[in-house]
């Protein structure tokens, strides 16, 4: 009896109908992905009309749709999903939208990125290295290097933790962004603020060229250098090499943020624009013959030591570098147990190369005192080569040193 039922239930259920009606219609098979119309909706499940002919279940986890295309369904709403079974408890067949929206989700992203559309990426999380978004409903990395310069967390010395909670306080925000790499099998994605902002900013960029004079404000300071913001949101580096004509250590001690500066275009590559302060400036190079000289002894204040001598600022504009063999007569293993820091000696020049910004100094030579007792016996013996080279004055002068001599040589035979 229970047997004839159960074959009865078989006979009577939808799967059996459309196994009898197989040159009708086509069987799905698991895993492929068929379409039905919305014909119920419940937190935990939703049902699909199957050509009216059976009726097919999503619910629980198989809700979950990486799209977001079925996130907003109403009655009467088309909809795809992937088959998992042909017929479940109910004899409904139990349908996916997990499955589905996976595979459209990623075949989405693949698009965006060979079509380089720019999207919304919305910031879930924030590690050290970057924030942790999600395009649709895929979930992917934005790296720091990928931010733009208005989100890139500019820290003094690094700090990680400093960095984190920058980077923690963008979380719900909305970032636009392009796919740089998708990988569906790694369930890898990578997005980048950068390229994005890049692309908007093809048309600002272009009218800017090499030499080109802009005005803008500091808005970040490095060990490298100066952020400079300027335009239309555009943002420049200018290199520590190109903020001032003479030596420079630490960007901090001739610039900050929120100075107003006036700059020059130099490198124009892609988004990363180069700027020179410098370049505005004359070089104090140009003249320095005209104010230093070689042998010349001059004052100058010591900026900094290093073991192979020290760096010497004799003006605002020229500095110079005495070498560690310039320093003392004897052997020295450390600079600064000649000199410190922020004191001043003197220093005789040794060499001017105004084309090379380089003027050599030496801190012994300029100490070193003359030696008194060895002018007198240079000029003695100049005086002696002279007495033995000078002739006589006259001949009668001639005659008597010959006479002279001649009673030498008479007393000697005698």
């Amino acid at each position: 009896m229970t047997i004839k039922t159960a074959s009865k239930e078989k006979t009577d259920s939808p799967l059996a109908k459309l196994l009898s009606e197989e040159d009708k219609y086509k069987i799905p098979k698991v895993g492929e992905i068929i379409e039905g119309k919305v014909i119920s909706i419940s937190k935990t499940e939703v049902h699909l009309d199957i050509d009216g002919i059976t009726t097919g279940v999503i619910r629980g986890t198989e809700l979950i749709d990486e799209s977001g295309e079925y996130s907003n369904l109403k009655l009467g709403d088309t909809a795809q999903a992937t088959v998992l079974e042909l017929e479940n408890e109910n004899c409904e067949i139990e349908l996916s939208f997990r499955h589905a929206g996976h595979q459209k989700a990623w075949d989405r992203l693949i698009n965006l990125k060979d079509e380089g559309v720019i999207v919304d990426a919305k910031i879930i999380e924030a590690n050290k290295g970057g924030l942790i978004i999600k395009v649709g409903g895929v979930g992917g990395f934005l790296p720091v290097s990928q931010l733009i310069p208005e989100h890139y967390p500019r820290v003094e010395g690094g700090d990680k933790n400093v960095i984190l909670e920058r980077l923690t306080s963008f979380i719900g925000q909305k970032f636009r962004v392009k796919v740089i790499d998708v990988d569906e099998k790694e369930e890898k994605l990578i997005v980048s603020e950068k390229a994005a902002w890049e692309e908007k900013q093809k048309d600002v960029l272009s009218s800017y060229k090499i030499g080109d004079v802009v005005e803008g404000k500091v808005t970040g300071v490095v060990d490298f250098g100066a952020f400079v913001e300027f335009g239309e949101g555009l943002e420049g580096l200018v290199h520590i090499s190109e903020l001032a004509w003479q030596r420079i250590d630490d960007p901090r001690d001739i610039i900050k943020v929120g100075d107003g500066i006036k700059a020059a275009v130099i490198g124009i590559e892609g988004s990363k624009i180069s700027l020179s302060i410098k370049k505005l400036k004359t070089d104090p190079w140009k003249d320095v013959v005209k104010k230093y000289k070689i042998g010349q002894v001059v004052k100058g204040k010591v900026l900094k030591i290093n073991p192979f001598g020290v760096f010497v600022e004799l003006d605002q504009d020229i500095h110079g570098l005495a070498h560690i063999s310039e320093l003392s007569d004897k052997l020295v293993h450390d600079p600064s147990d000649i000199v410190k820091i922020g004191e001043t000696y003197p220093f005789k020049i040794l060499s001017v190369e105004p084309e090379n910004h380089r003027l050599g100094l030496s801190l012994k030579a300029a100490n070193q005192k003359p030696d008194k007792n060895k002018v007198p016996e240079l000029e003695k013996k100049e005086e002696q080569k002279v007495q033995i080279t000078t002739p006589t004055s006259s001949p009668e002068s001639k005659k008597e040193d010959d006479e002279k001599q001649g009673t030498k040589k008479d007393k000697k035979i005698e």
